[in-house]
């Protein structure tokens, strides 16, 4: 079974909001074996037109652990917060099978 991935590129908003979810946030990862890969707004544009604010890789088991994350009781009380601090583009998909 592949991995599976929650890929984001996020605007931040509000600065001063925004770590009161950032700082909650691995947390809510670790009962479904989630771990960052790639978490920083420090971004090189090597071609294209695609200009990412904040980009964000988190790593899961499978994609039953990333949807379970993402419907969790923990994440959905964040959410809020996030959305209130910053916007973006968020997406599941499945990593190559090895």
């Amino acid at each position: 079974m592949p991995k599976c991935y929650v890929i984001g590129d996020v605007t931040v908003t509000n600065p001063e909001r925004y770590p009161d979810y950032s700082s909650q946030t691995e947390a809510t990862l670790e009962p479904f074996g989630g771990r960052f890969i790639v978490r920083g707004p420090e971004v090189q544009q090597l071609e294209g037109e695609w200009t990412p604010g904040r980009v964000v890789v988190i790593e899961f088991p499978d994609r039953e652990s990333a949807q379970g994350w993402w419907d969790s009781d923990a994440y959905e009380a964040i959410k809020p917060i996030r959305r209130e601090a910053s916007t973006g583009n968020l997406i599941l998909v499945d990593g190559y099978p090895a």
